[in-house]
């Protein structure tokens, strides 16, 4: 009885990856430094891996930055910017790519599938020249080996690898990617026949959009390619993995129908109606790789259910040909419980991360083969049976209330340009009025003044302090800049989810329970493991004292209940609905004491709405439903006069605008420059929008800094398709990532670029 890991977080147990990379970038250290952290901590998660058990490891599941950009780069498919010319990519054009450079801007970054990941999107058109152009899959193959692991190299699939990217600049949008296809499965074969040469006997294929809806020409792209891939493979025994969702039955078939592929991997944990596919007919003599421990959140694994359903699959497809595995990588999941001494006890029992579903899967391997840990399954079982059973899970009154909300579609009481009229009278503000989306760079000091304050190293008479002098800088450079309505930093907010689920009852958090988010950016998300509720207001204190040290309007910020609900790891005892909607009435109360502490402006944060939105389109109704409507509910109660600001990022919107409009906010930033504009293109195509809306003038996400034109070009793009007196100008996302040195002459200059139109709309009256 076999067991199988589809990949493995990449930063490291404290961090590591993200330190060695960030030092690389800013020239504190050399390239062979940072292999030698990369080497050190694949040869740990190998190792690892082989002490557990694992009969299937996988390898090359490790990226620098995204495993999508290595195959971009195995592929040799360099956008002509970056000036590569052949040869081996190396860290320059490899990063370049990922995070631009001083002359060109980086790749477009997206979500992957509705994880909280994000992937480099390729940039492909009829001319790109294939060539293999990055061996660091046979390289890491042979790594392993030498370490004594032998290992499974792991690929994005031919045709996800093509479904996931974009026609570049300059190629029409009707260009079918799939046609490239003959051109990068040579590129495929060579990576193939290095691999079977240096002794590889598997190969995975993670073909991850099987479980999208697709049409019969792009599942055929799948029958196609792996037709033509089977002489390749010949004498490799070939798993295609799948994950994140339910495979649909016309896929299922296409899948098992593949040639020269041995195994196949199903996510059945999100995936559960997969499980009737494969009782209804799974081909016989094929592996099923079976993912039954969730990758993608942190509770530990109700090892009696999951054996038997073990047993279950073993009576259709065999003992030696069913192997255990995790439901998709565990990229998506903390690393080690190991790193989390603070962690409460009982919760602590409730969990595990990445390293416990190791071990997990191995237990559950050896208990199908006959050697059951029997102190392991009654550990098991004891803690499934006290997290069903604690008081602190449930609360009366908030499941009451969160009862009362069905019935009322929380609806503000008149129409948005009503309520925009009576804003304008009491704000006052210019035509193309300019603002930043929240945050503002996180300094050293900064993290230190928290970090002493948190480890009880200063008093909080001398905390409370710092964070003063540091939102009075941060309000006086606004207000030189002469930006129109301000923003307090965020200086006293380590995380935009974590600052509120501190202060919220229900949550629980990690020291070290970090998740990769892009590149070297880590999320450490909380855990959501009962009720929701707030004890006490939460911001009030902060946006208060801002307001005070201004005449000029300061936008209270918080974080809405759906993207506390999609950055967090949540209850998996619940629908996730219910949640929100406890979420919702928590954010509800605390919009409400800004108001009454007379802040006019008040931005309610759905970054994550999209991301949360189901794979398949059948799916995407039910849950729109709820996730606007959980919006409405935190600003229902407000007066006309208060303007209430929400802000999305990273995200295609196009197929969801007519949600954010029924979200009703009165003004809407959206994340836009690093996409082309392609959010324009809605307003193009003639929908009607009219609240206001502030499209990113420039992408924050690049220490690149825009000039007056370019971002005075990017206005006058928006102005074509959107009306003067709903614009508004301002960055993509916050800016707390971003260097001082970067922040003020971008901003410098997007105000000039706002001035400048204003003085050319005006003449031209």
């Amino acid at each position: 009885m076999a067991s199988h890991i589809v990949g493995y977080p990449r930063m490291g147990p404290k961090r590591e990856l993200k330190f060695a990379l960030e030092s690389f970038w800013d020239h504190k250290s050399s390239a062979e430094d940072l292999q030698k952290v990369a080497a050190d901590l694949r040869s740990s998660i190998w190792k690892q891996m082989a002490d557990a058990g694992t009969k299937y490891i996988p390898s090359n599941t490790f990226a620098f930055y995204d495993q999508v950009l290595d195959t971009t780069a195995m592929l040799g498919a360099v956008p002509p910017r970056y000036g590569w010319n052949g040869g081996e990519i190396e860290f320059d054009v490899y990063f370049s790519m990922a995070r631009g450079n001083a002359s060109v801007p980086a790749m477009e970054m997206t979500k992957w599938f509705d994880t909280n990941y994000h992937y480099i999107v390729p940039e492909l058109g009829p001319d790109v020249k294939f060539s293999y152009a990055s061996h660091k899959a046979v390289k890491e193959y042979q790594e392993a080996k030498a370490l004594g692991v032998d290992t499974v190299p792991v690929f994005v699939g031919p045709v996800s690898y093509l479904l996931l990217s974009k026609p570049a600049k300059g190629v029409e949008k009707s260009f079918s990617l799939l046609s490239l296809l003959d051109k990068i499965l040579p590129v495929y074969k060579e990576v193939i026949a290095e691999l079977k040469a240096a002794g590889a006997s598997w190969i995975q294929f993670d073909e991850p959009t099987l479980v999208m809806d697709l049409d019969a020409h792009q599942l055929q792209a799948f029958t196609q390619a792996y037709s033509e891939l089977e002489a390749s493979c010949s004498g490799l025994n070939v798993i295609v993995e799948t994950y994140f969702a339910d495979v649909p039955a016309e896929a299922f078939k296409t899948l098992i129908s593949l040639k020269g592929v041995t195994g196949f991997g199903f996510d059945l944990v999100r995936g559960t109606k997969t499980l009737h596919l494969i009782k209804g007919g799974f081909p016989t003599g094929k592996y099923l790789f079976a993912g039954l421990v969730d990758g993608r959140n942190i509770w530990a694994n109700d090892l009696v259910a999951s054996l038997s359903v073990l047993q279950e699959l073993e009576s259709i497809v065999g003992k030696d040909k069913l192997v255990v595995s995790t439901s998709c990588s565990l990229l998506h999941t903390a690393v080690d419980l190991v790193n989390e001494p603070k962690l409460d006890q009982e919760i602590k029992s409730w969990l595990a991360f990445a390293a416990q579903k190791v071990v997990e899967v191995n237990a559950l391997a050896k208990a199908l083969a006959g050697n059951k840990d029997e102190e392991f399954f009654s550990a098991n079982t004891a803690a499934q049976a006290s997290r069903k059973s604690s008081p602190r899970v449930t609360n009366e009154a908030v499941q009451k209330a969160a009862a009362a909300l069905r019935g009322s579609d929380h609806r503000r009481a008149t129409d948005v340009s009503t309520r925009l009229d009576a804003q304008q009278k009491k704000l006052k503000l210019p035509v193309l009025p300019t603002t930043t989306i929240g945050s503002f760079p996180q300094t050293m000091n900064l993290r230190r003044v928290r970090r002493e304050y948190k480890a009880k190293k200063i008093s909080e008479e001398e905390y409370v302090k710092s964070i003063k002098e540091e939102i009075n800088k941060v309000v006086k450079l606004q207000e030189e800049l002469d930006i129109d309505v301000l923003v307090h930093g965020e200086p006293e907010r380590n995380d935009m989810v974590e600052y509120f689920g501190e202060q919220l009852s229900g949550f629980a958090f990690t020291a070290n329970g970090w998740v990769q988010s892009y590149g070297s950016r880590c999320v450490k998300p909380p855990i959501i493991f009962g009720d929701v509720s707030r004890p006490k207001p939460m911001t009030v204190f902060w946006s208060t004292m801002a307001q005070s040290m201004t005449d000029r309007p300061m936008k209270g910020m918080l974080t809405g209940p759906v993207t506390i609900l999609n950055w967090s790891f949540v209850r998996n005892d619940q629908p996730r609905f219910e949640t929100c909607y406890q979420i919702a009435l928590a954010i509800k109360d605390e919009v409400e004491d800004l108001e009454k502490a007379g802040i006019t402006v008040i931005q309610i944060d759905e970054a994550a709405l999209r991301e949360g939105l189901p794979l398949r389109k059948s799916e995407h109704a039910f849950y729109l439903d709820w996730a606007v409507h959980s919006f409405r509910i935190t600003n229902c109660g407000v007066q006309d006069t208060t303007q209430i600001h929400t802000h999305m990022c990273y995200s295609n919107f196009n197929d969801i605008i007519h949600s954010i409009i029924n979200m009703d906010a009165d003004v809407i930033t959206i994340e836009n420059s690093r996409s082309d504009e392609k959010l324009l293109s809605v307003f193009r195509e003639g929908v009607k929008y009219g609240a206001g809306i502030g499209p990113g003038v420039y992408d924050i996400h690049s220490p690149r800094i825009p000039s007056t034109e370019e971002i005075a070009d990017r206005i006058n793009k928006m102005l074509a398709v959107l009306e003067t007196n709903i614009l508004w100008v301002n960055p993509d996302c916050g800016l707390k990532t971003r260097k001082y040195t970067e922040v003020k002459p971008a901003l410098k200059n997007m105000v000039a670029a706002a001035k400048l139109l204003r003085t050319e709309l005006a003449s031209a009256k």
